[in-house]
């Protein structure tokens, strides 16, 4: 296996309106450890932690909920056993109760999030982590006690950053407006599903974070593995190796794609793109969210070195335009209210434009981002 470093994995970018530098492929850890029946063990997980870093990756995602805590733990063993904490990002997550019958053991009050961190960094072997993100809106705790606690752990020196996953668009908002009125901690990234598969973060969230100076980090870009183009279906169910049939075993609602017909058919058009750039679908489906607005780091995740080396040269090529439109054409999401307004010639050029063309500014306006 190579150990080089792989040029379009070592091209940092800033963390929404922070200085934090993060590759734009990160590393997802939820698979690290065998506690929930699958999974990889701590061997094969050091192995991939130590091609991903050698790679030039920096940027490594886990959550206490991740295998009951196993992948902190095996982490935080790896970084123990061969150094280079201060060279990594290490970012990880509290919402989840890991204590049942304790109303108080998950949620996002100002007790649970400092005892999730005190486990997490013990588990972890770390005095601080470099992004704490809140794992899941828990529809409770008001969005002030959670920024001011967050706030308060980024002033004591354990969290270096904040961000969110799993939060209604408007509750980003509120907590980012609250940040800057009240001289608090901003969120600085966006942890969300976005993929071919599943776009609806386009209609509130990717603009939000666009408007609000945070980053978005997607997860699951390859919609568990359905992206991959190694599942054909056998009747109702998904066929082929890999974790599908664990997923759908679980109740995990990302697997819920493996049962619909729209995800199959953008299936279908992505594995014929793939094939006339000649790479892998997995690498198209990466290549193509890791470009999307907004999108700062990809959460990627592997159970074998040949996967993880594959998602690693994700971003060595540019996807042609016209082949993008497919791929834009093939997965787009249906309108629905209130968005059919904004978007159907009808209301946009018709009720609003007076039958003129008009656009917020003229096309090259901004020019091409280039790195310094």
């Amino acid at each position: 296996m190579s150990t080089r470093i792989i040029d379009s994995l070592a091209k940092y970018h800033l963390l929404g309106q922070t200085g934090l530098r993060v590759s734009p492929l990160a590393l997802g850890t939820m698979n690290f450890g065998t506690d929930w029946g699958w999974g990889i063990t701590s061997e094969d997980a050091h192995r991939l932690l130590t091609r991903y870093l050698e790679a030039g990756g920096n940027f490594i995602d886990t959550a206490d909920a991740y295998t009951s805590g196993s992948s902190e733990r095996i982490i935080g063993d790896y970084f123990a056993k061969h150094g280079g904490r201060e060279r990594a990002v290490i970012a990880t997550k509290f919402s989840a109760n890991l204590s049942p019958g304790d109303p108080n053991a998950g949620g996002n009050s100002r007790k649970h999030i400092y005892a999730a961190l005190e486990g997490s960094l013990r588990r972890l072997k770390m005095s601080y982590v470099d992004v704490y993100w809140l794992h899941v809106w828990d529809g409770l705790t008001p969005v002030e006690e959670v920024m001011g606690t967050l706030t308060g752990l980024v002033r004591e020196g354990k969290v270096r950053y904040i961000g969110f996953s799993d939060v209604p668009a408007w509750y980003f908002a509120r907590a980012q407006t609250l940040a800057e009125r009240n001289h608090w901690e901003k969120v600085a990234a966006l942890q969300l599903e976005y993929s071919l598969a599943e776009r609806n973060v386009e209609r509130e969230h990717l603009p939000a974070a666009l408007a609000m100076g945070a980053a978005l980090t997607p997860w699951s870009p390859l919609a568990g593995g359905l992206l991959t183009g190694r599942y054909t279906r056998d009747g109702n169910q998904p066929k082929g190796d890999g974790r599908a049939h664990a997923l759908l075993a679980s109740g995990n609602p990302v697997a819920d794609k493996f049962l619909q017909e729209r995800p199959w058919a953008i299936v279908e058009e992505l594995v014929a793109v793939a094939k006339e750039v000649e790479r892998s679908p997995a690498q198209v489906a990466l290549n193509w969210v890791a470009t999307r607005p907004a999108v700062v780091s990809t959460i990627i995740g592997a159970s074998r070195l040949e996967q993880l080396e594959d998602n690693l040269h994700a971003l060595d090529f540019k996807l042609p335009h016209e082949l993008s439109a497919r791929l834009d054409a093939a997965s787009r999401p249906e309108l629905f209210n209130p968005y059919v307004f904004f978007e159907n010639p009808f209301f946009t050029k018709g009720m609003l434009a007076g039958n003129t063309t008009v656009s917020a500014e003229p096309s090259g306006f901004r020019g091409p981002l280039q790195p310094r």
